[in-house]
């Protein structure tokens, strides 16, 4: 009886690490959501409550994401590293987006 309740114990403590591992957090700001027009036209961002589309004179390509505090993690199916966009300032109407090649942000509006 002793070994079944250590083995009952620690499995479900398994199941219960794993679980909490495993879900992801999707909590995104609803600013955020909707298409997004750079201040010059060139580029374009779609943002869903799951996907991350940039397009910039190529075919866009969803990308899956997630947010960190003001930081947007993207990856293309789930390949790793993650792309990084710093959210400078975000309200309504406008977005500022710091790309991950340059340390200039980008000005975005809806």
């Amino acid at each position: 009886m002793k070994t079944f309740a250590l083995v009952f114990i620690h499995v479900t403590g398994a199941v219960v690490l794993g679980m909490s591992a495993c879900h992801t957090n999707r909590k995104t700001d609803k600013r955020l959501h909707g298409t997004w027009k750079s201040k010059d036209g060139a580029i374009t961002l779609k943002i869903t409550d799951k996907q991350f589309t940039m397009a910039d004179g190529e075919a866009p390509i969803p990308e899956d994401y997630f947010m960190k505090a003001d930081t947007i993690f993207t990856s293309f199916e789930g390949n790793q590293p993650y792309t990084k966009f710093v959210i400078k300032k975000l309200d309504d109407h406008s977005l500022s987006l710091i790309m991950p090649d340059d340390t200039v942000a980008v000005e975005f509006s809806k």
